[in-house]
């Protein structure tokens, strides 16, 4: 075992101003803060029953802004404990960055018999079976814009059966649908194909290898799975170390809850129509093909229940309506009557037992989201385009994580650009169940906002979010900006309704390529805006983060407004309520830190390297008008603050 004092010594080392990674990494250039959170995530990691003054259950929260290298931070200390690790990401373009960049790196330099690996969402991987099933059909014909042979191809060489490999493939493709290993089609050990199973290897592998790189919601569906003592996805580790912390919750709380929707009830009929056109004769066949088509034609009624706008909304609306107990009855009626003629089969055939325990699953999560009324738990639905989901989710998830995580691993690690608001760690820790002394640090980026950047916010005549004016008064004065910085801008709306008003003013007035998210997909999007360097892109959503564009192609990141939640989100609502209930103040206590940290990610697109430099915008008076608006300002960048147009030309002009 690694003693401690090797652990944080050798750390020390290897960060210090002439120690590997300055003599070894291309560009390296030693930098304080990295060195300190190296230094506080390795001592974290050695702290262990009967060694320290600290018990197990060590948990450590670094807030390390751009520019701090976070990522070596925390893998160098990490490699060099000698643990069972979990990195906990929130996507996989880091875990991807992490598997095939760093990794190397620390295997090459300091810690040569280091293994890794890197987990994901059994989605992501090919099932063997399901492919040789799939082109032995006549269904390839429904694909013919997608080259199948190119996969036949691939499966000759790939040792993972990881979709990323397949960058031609399109995102949203149906054909991925019917060959990716879906829990629900795994035939187990009944499988031909088993010995060759990807999964399989990849659960071996993970097994076997001291660091295990998987994403958060892979991490929370395991943890969800233990808390019930069923099968466990992820192999056991010894400490988990979470990058991008800012998801856990609302990531933590999707897991922690139970949902029924009508996709789950159409591809359940339809794999098991499937499975009984390729069953030899069996007397209980038709008894199941009838009961399906009981389901079939049950699940319309049930369905028309809901309205038809799309969104969240509280369940119990519907639960209020005059044919729901009948038609809930009916569907659970429906649902038992099918897994009644499945039985006979599920003893027989591990794939008519995975359709039975799917069977049961859709009844008991109907059933607690229906029937279990209790004050913990938030009762929703959402409707989409071409499905409704019912949903039970937790209002806090700081207990869950109290009984299910802190007290199973020796030390849990929380980090990334974005955990106070208002200078405190508070809000974090209050959501995620962390106590008062959890060990905190706070790395303020190394970049120079104060002589490269400025803030604009408009002057107090600028109208409020909620006046009748502010659209128009918004959109000529994003205009203005645009011209002034010469394209090379992403804008960031807090609605589609905005993004789409403003790229119709904005098509016929600007001198630049207009692009708007939507119009094609993510990564073209991206390359389009950074090979032309005068270009807008016009965003929302997943934009406020994860977008890395340094350089002059992003010289201008502006906000249309402070980015707080819609407060009619059913589960938002409900936590609000519960603060309300329990005496504090929602407001400041809960949708102000939410809005700040979403807002803080949206800045941070602007300063990707210490040689960026550009304007951050944020079209909101409330910033000064409103008491709130002090606890924003706070937490923003240490840019100088400019309030006129005049002000913003003047800047360009000089950078």
């Amino acid at each position: 075992m690694t003693l401690y004092f090797d652990i944080v010594t050798e750390t020390q080392k290897i960060f210090s101003t002439d120690g590997i990674l300055a003599r070894k990494l291309p560009k390296y250039e030693a930098r304080p803060g990295q060195q300190e959170m190296a230094m506080a995530v390795a001592q974290a990691l050695s702290l262990e029953n009967g060694y320290d003054h600290k018990p197990a259950g060590m948990k450590l929260a670094v807030e390390a802004e751009t520019g701090i290298g976070k990522t070596l931070a925390y893998l160098v200390p990490a490699a060099l404990s000698g643990q069972k690790i979990v990195i906990s990401t929130g996507t996989l373009n880091l875990q991807d960055q992490i598997l095939n960049k760093e990794i190397p790196f620390i295997r090459k330099h300091i810690a040569p018999g280091l293994s890794a690996v890197c987990m994901k969402g059994r989605q992501n991987y090919l099932c063997l079976y399901r492919w040789h099933q799939f082109i032995s059909t006549s269904r390839p014909t429904l694909f013919q814009d997608i080259p199948l042979d190119k996969i036949s191809s691939w499966l000759e060489k790939t040792a993972t059966g990881d979709r990323a490999e397949l960058d031609w493939l399109p995102d949203n493709t149906a054909l991925w649908h019917e060959i990716s290993a879906t829990t629900s089609q795994c035939l187990g050990m009944n499988c031909p194909d088993n010995s060759q199973c990807y999964l399989n290897r990849l659960r071996k592998q993970a097994a076997r290898v001291q660091l295990l790189i998987v994403n958060h919601h892979l991490f929370f569906s395991d943890l969800s799975l233990r808390r019930f003592g069923y099968a466990e996805v992820l192999p056991r580790y010894e400490s988990v170390i979470f990058d991008e912390a800012h998801h856990v919750e609302n990531i933590a709380t999707r897991y922690f809850g139970v949902s029924f929707s009508h996709y789950q009830l159409i591809d359940l009929i339809k794999d098991t129509l499937t499975l009984i056109d390729e069953t030899p004769g069996d007397k209980n066949l038709d008894k199941i093909r009838k009961a399906a088509s009981q389901i079939n034609r049950q699940e319309e009624p049930f369905l028309n229940l809901f309205p038809k706008e799309k969104g969240r909304f509280p369940l119990q609306k519907i639960m209020e309506h005059k044919d729901w107990e009948k038609e809930l009855t009916s569907l659970q009626d429906s649902l038992n009557l099918f897994a009644e003629r499945l039985a006979p089969l599920s003893k027989k055939n591990d794939a008519w037992s995975s359709l039975l325990r799917r069977t049961d699953e859709l009844i008991s999560n109907l059933f607690l989201i229906a029937n279990e009324r209790q004050d913990t738990y938030v009762h929703w639905y959402e409707r989409r385009e071409k499905t409704v989901s019912l949903s039970a989710s937790p209002i806090e998830i700081a207990t869950e994580l109290q009984k299910a995580l802190y007290g199973e691993v020796k030390a849990a690690i929380f980090t990334s650009a974005t955990l106070t608001t208002g200078d405190t760690f508070k809000y974090f820790f209050e959501q995620l169940g962390l106590p008062g002394d959890t060990e905190t640090m706070r790395l303020i980026s190394p970049f120079d906002y104060k002589n490269r950047s400025r803030l604009f916010i408009p002057d107090n005549s600028f109208p409020e979010p909620a006046h009748p004016d502010f659209m128009p008064r918004l959109e000529k004065e994003v205009e203005n900006i645009l011209l002034a910085s010469r394209g090379r801008a992403l804008v960031l709306c807090t609605s589609l309704k905005a993004m789409r008003a403003l790229h119709e003013f904005l098509e016929d007035r600007l001198p630049h390529p207009l692009y708007m998210q939507g119009n094609a997909p993510r990564h073209v999007l991206l390359e389009r805006f950074r090979k032309d360097t005068h270009s807008v892109l016009l965003a929302v959503a997943s934009f406020w983060e994860g977008i890395n564009v340094p350089g002059e192609t992003l010289s201008c990141v502006i906000i249309d407004k402070l980015p707080f939640e819609v407060p009619s989100d059913p589960v938002i609502m409900a936590r609000i309520d519960k603060i309300k209930n329990d005496g504090g103040n929602p407001f400041i206590d809960f949708q102000v830190p939410r809005a700040i940290l979403s807002l803080r990610q949206g800045l941070g697109r602007l300063m990707r390297s210490a040689s960026d430099k550009g304007l951050l915008a944020i079209m909101d008076v409330r910033l000064f008008k409103k008491h709130y608006g002090k606890i924003f300002r706070k937490s923003l960048p240490a840019s100088p603050v400019i309030r006129t147009i005049e002000e913003v030309k003047t800047f360009f002009d000089h950078h």
